[in-house]
This record gives C-alpha cells, structure tokens and sequence, in this order.
C-alpha cells in the first residue's frame, strides 16, 4: 500500500478558449509539479473540476496527466459522489482500466447522509476495489461533516483505507483522528494554510491548492516541517502566507486558476456556474508572486 506522504497536488483542469479540455496544459503542468518536487498528484477532485467533466473528458483527463507523468511519481484518481452503486462502479472501472496508486474519494454531498450513512458509503467503496483509498472530509462543500469517530470506524473495518484528507477546519476534530489512529494511518491535510500546524500535531502531509501555482516552495515547506526544522517552515509559510489566502479569494479553482495564467501554465478559463478570476484579484497576484519571486 502506498503512503502519501509529503505534498500531493489536486490538479486544476485547464480549459482552452473553446471551453474544452486542454491536454497540452495539462502535460506542461505535469511537468511543472513534477520539477516543483511534489510527491504526487491528485487528479479529478474538486479543484479539477470534475463535476462538469463528462465521463469521456474524465479519461481525456486522466490518460494525459498519465502520459506526461510517464509513472514518475504516484497518481490518485478523485472518484466521489452522492450515488453510492454509480460511485463503486466508477472505481471499480477505473482500477481495471488505469491501475492508479489510490483514489480520493469524497463525502456524499447534497443528500446529507447520517454517520452511519457515510460508513456504509465508504464500505461499499472499499470494498469495490484493491486500491488504496483516501477519505475526504470537505463540510464546506458538502455540507455534511464527517465525524472523527466515523473515520476511525472505517478506518479500522477497511485496510485499504489508508489515509484522510481532512479539510474541516476543526483542528480539534483532525487532532482526534491522528490521536486514535496514530502513524499506522496517513492524516492528510486539505487546507494549506493548516498544512503546517497539522503536521506539528502528526499530520504526514497535504493535498494542495496551492501547490498548482507554486509548488517548489510549498513542498519545501512541507518537507521541512516533516523533518522537524520548524523555525525554517514557519518562515516559509508565512512568506507565502498571503498567497495561500488568494487562491480561494474568488473560490477554487477560479482563484488559483488566474495565477496559473499569469505565470504562463494555462487559461483562467472555468466552467458554470464558476466564474473566471476578476481583474483586481489579477493585480494584487501580480504583486504576490512578484514578492515571492515568480
């Protein structure tokens, strides 16, 4: 079983002007991540706007991220949604058809299932497949929270349950969990501005916005507080404190998106209901990868 360790980055989708995909965006910000030393990608989650990708744009997507990565570092297919059987099929599909290292898998959203609701959800999925799974706990976009004790249960009933992407924001709710289960269980981050306090607390990592723009000092960041040089990550994170806040100023993947076409990696181009990134948040990204040297 994998371990995600490190900085994982949920890859933005890039669009062209014609509203359709672009492979050759996505092969140049594979190579970006890839040099920007993250530990691995994660593809087709929310940031990839995979919501209002179709099923035939999803393999688009996912076979020319797998062609530029070329199998260097680890790839995570996003597979969530508040179907559970349509979730199970996809997952069992995709483990046949692309063998990934793991799949995220998210929280139902919109039916506002109980805990037991959401055990017998990630059951089913675990159970759909070999690969490893990584939880997602994401309350801000499905309005239902995912109990710490709910991701200890599952964790302890399925083995290739191996990790969390915790993105409640409740540092008391992501401190239960690291406690409960300890190092035998991977605790993700899924804020980066909590990426750091996380992982003075046990937390083996993050899985990336920010990343997407910036990744070299990102995963430096994340790479000196993982070998404990606190005061050394501490300077960096609030170096790029001000960003990290930015890339989810005009939401995510609108905000990010917009730094990305200032440094020449892809459009800012989104798909309704998001909207593209405004002029004024261009200006003041402008100054802020200026100061951080991009």
């Amino acid at each position: 079983m994998k371990t995600f360790t490190g900085t994982g980055v949920a890859m933005v989708t890039p669009f062209q002007n014609s509203g359709s995909v672009d492979t050759e965006a996505i092969r140049k910000i594979t190579h970006h991540l890839i040099n920007g030393r993250v530990e691995y990608l994660v593809v087709l989650g929310s940031t990839g706007e995979a919501a209002t990708l179709s099923d035939e744009e999803q393999d688009l997507v996912i076979r020319a991220v797998m062609d530029a990565n070329a199998g260097r570092i680890p790839m995570v297919l996003g597979a969530g949604g508040n179907d559970t059987a349509a979730v199970c099929r996809k997952v069992e599909e995709w483990t046949g058809k692309y063998k990934p290292d793991g799949f995220l898998s998210v929280s139902p959203m919109y039916n506002k299932p109980s805990q037991e609701g959401i055990f017998r959800h990630f059951s089913a999925v675990a159970e759909s497949t070999d690969r490893p799974i990584i939880l997602y706990n994401v309350p801000g976009r499905t309005s239902s929270n995912m109990a710490a004790e709910t991701t200890i249960r599952i964790a302890k009933a399925h083995s290739n349950v191996v990790a969390i992407k915790e993105a409640s924001g409740n540092v008391e709710q992501c401190m239960q969990i690291q406690h409960a289960l300890g190092d035998e269980f991977t605790a993700i981050s899924g804020d980066d501005a909590l990426a750091l306090p996380l992982i003075a607390s046990g937390y083996k990592g993050v899985i990336s916005v920010a990343g997407n723009a910036i990744p070299r000092p990102f995963t430096d960041m994340v790479r000196l507080a993982l070998s404990g040089n606190f005061a050394e990550a501490r300077a960096l994170h609030y170096r790029m404190f001000t960003l990290m806040q930015m890339f989810f100023a005009e939401g995510n993947p609108s905000s990010v998106k917009l730094a990305m076409e200032l440094l020449g990696l892809c459009t800012r181009n989104v798909r309704l209901p998001l909207v593209e990134g405004s002029s004024s948040l261009e200006s003041a990204f402008k100054h802020a990868l200026q100061s951080l040297g991009n």
